[in-house]
């Protein structure tokens, strides 16, 4: 599986980004499940949000209410859109799929919340 993110980039705070993550060299039906992580500098990559191929979802507590998870399995993408974004969202986000127990990752996109 192949993962490319896109749509990072540098917000003002409260403001909103959509991140995407195109998969390929699978089926979006066959990958079980796709998400999004973060890391920022000097800190452990964490959870953001998850979405199986039923449509379960799961976020990190830090943007429960703030951050929705979607997936078009047409076009066999992964969405976050984050809204009231804050300084403390600002880290390298990268897309996750599981697919048959192996999990593949992407290179990541910046995203930097600053005014």
């Amino acid at each position: 599986v192949q993962l490319v993110e896109s749509g990072g980039g540098l917000v003002q705070p409260g403001g909103s980004l959509r991140l995407s993550c195109a998969a390929s060299g699978r089926s979006a039906f066959s990958i079980n499940a796709m998400g999004w992580y973060r890391q920022a500098p000097g800190k452990e990559r964490e959870l953001v949000a998850t979405i199986t191929s039923s449509g379960t979802t799961d976020y990190g507590d830090s943007v429960k209410g703030r951050f929705t998870i979607s997936r078009d399995f047409a076009k066999n993408t992964v969405n976050l859109q984050m809204n009231s974004l804050k300084p403390e969202d600002t880290a390298i986000y990268y897309c996750n799929a599981r697919y048959r127990g192996v999990i593949y990752w992407g290179q990541g996109t910046q995203v930097t919340v600053s005014s």
